[in-house]
């Protein structure tokens, strides 16, 4: 089907070559100003991450009924979520169990998704399936679109640590019947997926921790404390200082990575696959950004002391949204080895 750049302007407005995801990371970044993972994610959690395979699909033989889930989806008429972690499947995407045997003109799909964004509220779900094609593992899997209301699926709310709003759930599959036509497609639509996650989790982590910036520049010049404003304090000055010099760090690495995102997009006349270029890097920047986060929401939480324990509190909300975001998408110990095997490959 090829990139939404061949689909009619009707679906989202008109398409500046290369451009999607630097005004995307800059569209994110603002809503993140909010300071809530339950908010972000409940907006635009699914929809960033399972809409991708859709728009981006290998299914030649279903072109206008994709497009009009996809129109649907981005006119905010339907939800879409991506179904890929199980519960003895996160990181590990080979190793996941959900099958789909195929029947020749559909596929029957049964298995059980864990910490599925928005799933709660999904109409649809981009389901990653073992199909047993090149003998299972990580080439085995592809991608099928699965309707809510298919005879079979049914969700349950996951109550986690934060992102309250998120719409976290199990979603199972119990003898689902799909069509061939919802075929998305193998797991390099997967793996090219996973980068733009990547970069969208890097952007709002970053945006919480200059959250966590700001509030403690405003707490540090209101509170006093042995005899002088805490902004009179060295120690004080120091760490807010150390957490600006990390989020602008990380700052400048995300948007060279997104630029290099556009340069490809235009030299390359299929840049969404070339993405895969960069597949290194987008692990190497969420593990950038969630380290930072980790660092900025602890170094606020320590500066305001017990005003952080306390609920209601925005540094409070955010210390509890660090894992939320260090963990999905690849957890920050699986990134980190993901990149140095691809730069021992020459491929970094």
């Amino acid at each position: 089907m090829g990139a939404i750049s061949d689909w009619p302007v009707d679906i989202c407005g008109p398409r500046p070559e290369g451009y999607d995801l630097f005004f995307g990371l800059i569209a994110f970044d603002e809503l993140a100003r909010c300071a809530s993972g339950g908010v972000v994610w409940g907006l635009v959690g699914g929809m960033g991450i399972g809409l991708p395979p859709v728009l981006y699909n290998e299914n030649d033989e279903n072109v206008e009924g994709l497009r009009r889930v996809a129109k649907s989806v981005i006119q905010g008429k339907k939800r879409i979520a991506l179904a890929v972690s199980e519960p003895t499947a996160g990181s590990d995407v080979g190793n996941i169990k959900t099958t789909a045997v195929d029947m020749g003109d559909h596929y029957i799909v049964n298995g059980m998704k864990k910490w599925i964004t928005c799933g709660m509220f999904a109409d649809y779900f981009s389901v990653a399936c073992q199909t047993g094609g090149e003998d299972g593992g990580m080439l085995g899997v592809e991608l099928i679109l699965i309707e809510r209301s298919f005879e079979g699926v049914s969700t349950r709310d996951m109550d986690c640590m934060g992102g309250k709003g998120s719409g976290t759930a199990y979603v199972e599959f119990d003898d689902v019947k799909v069509p061939k036509a919802n075929y998305l497609g193998g797991v390099q639509v997967l793996l090219r997926n996973f980068v733009t996650e990547r970069l969208g989790i890097a952007a709002q982590a970053n945006r919480f921790s200059r959250v966590c910036l700001q509030e403690s520049i405003e707490y540090a010049k209101w509170r006093t404390a042995f005899g002088k404003k805490l902004e009179d304090q060295p120690v004080v000055r120091h760490r807010i200082a150390e957490m600006a010099r990390q989020v602008e760090a990380t700052q400048c690495y995300l948007e060279s990575v997104a630029y290099r995102v556009v340069l490809l997009a235009k030299e390359s006349d299929d840049w969404f696959s070339g993405l895969m270029k960069l597949g290194a890097e987008a692990a190497l920047i969420k593990v950038q950004a969630t380290k930072t986060f980790d660092h900025c929401a602890r170094t606020a939480a320590h500066l305001q002391g017990g005003n952080a324990y306390v609920k209601g509190n925005k540094i409070e909300n955010l210390y509890r949204h660090v894992l939320s975001l260090a963990i999905p998408g690849g957890s920050e110990d699986v990134m980190i080895d993901a990149a140095a095997r691809l730069a021992l490959k020459g491929k970094l």
